[in-house]
């Protein structure tokens, strides 16, 4: 049987990994949001619409249904994150692997 005080600290643990998701989950929404429509299809990926209802759905069934849509919705942002995010920025013009600045061999 665990101790009412290793309980109450894994509870604690818990509900703090739980806000980080939700955190994580809004600011990838944010994103999403901020980003324009036609950079959606130049960049080849489900539209912004798309992207938006699937994020918001799978934020509130982390929110209401436990820990599997949690890890689902984990995941669900993590794609956007690694895959969309980085190919909106390269068609909207807001790479980081701008090749305004030359390093000894070639751009940074």
């Amino acid at each position: 049987m665990i101790g009412p005080a290793l309980r109450d600290g894994l509870y604690s643990f818990l509900g703090l990994l739980s806000l980080a998701v939700l955190v994580g989950q809004i600011v990838v929404l944010i994103d999403a949001a901020l980003r324009r429509e036609d950079a959606y299809r130049a960049a080849d990926k489900l539209t912004k619409q798309g992207w938006l209802i699937i994020l918001t759905v799978s934020m509130a069934a982390s929110m209401l249904l436990g820990l599997l849509f949690t890890i689902i919705g984990v995941v669900v942002a993590i794609v956007y994150w690694v895959d969309v995010r980085p190919a909106l920025k390269e068609v909207s013009g807001k790479s980081r692997n701008n090749n305004t600045r030359q390093g000894p061999y070639g751009p940074w």
